[in-house]
């Protein structure tokens, strides 16, 4: 008997937008066509944050996780873009779950514009959620490429 929440069948992928401070965290729907927003998990300990997000993952049965690259404009590397592999590549030893990397270039910037469309709060309020949108939008984007 699995305890995952999965009916359909139809693989789910996990998007994460990996920050120092907070990782947003958005889930692939059912059908696996569109990206929704889960939650920020605030960061406190590498370990614990590690174990949430893997009993997250099995609690979903997720086929991928989707990391954000903070790649910079340029396309070199960033310092953020070696933190962010070290933590992603250190959840995926801890699940198993393959991992993939997409550019995340200007999603925190398009998560503020949808947030300013929506006319959404700013301040504390909009940093709760900003992290979730930009990583939906990591997920939806790398979605859509992958859809056949």
């Amino acid at each position: 008997m699995s305890n995952s929440i999965n009916p359909s069948g139809i693989p789910r992928y996990l998007g994460l937008d990996i920050g120092d401070r907070r990782i947003g965290v958005a889930i692939s729907d059912e059908l696996g066509l569109t990206a929704q927003p889960m939650f920020t998990l605030t960061r406190s300990r590498v370990r614990e944050d590690l174990k949430s997000l893997a009993r997250l993952a099995r609690k979903h049965a997720v086929a991928a996780i989707i990391a954000g690259n903070p790649i910079h404009l340029s396309g070199d590397e960033s310092t953020q873009a070696l933190r962010v592999r070290e933590f992603a590549d250190a959840l995926q030893a801890e699940t198993g779950i393959p991992l993939h990397y997409w550019d995340e270039r200007m999603t925190t910037t398009e998560a503020h514009r949808h947030l300013d469309a929506a006319e959404y709060a700013t301040g504390r309020e909009r940093r709760g959620v900003i992290d979730q949108v930009a990583a939906v939008l990591i997920l939806q984007a790398w979605l859509d490429a992958h859809r056949v």
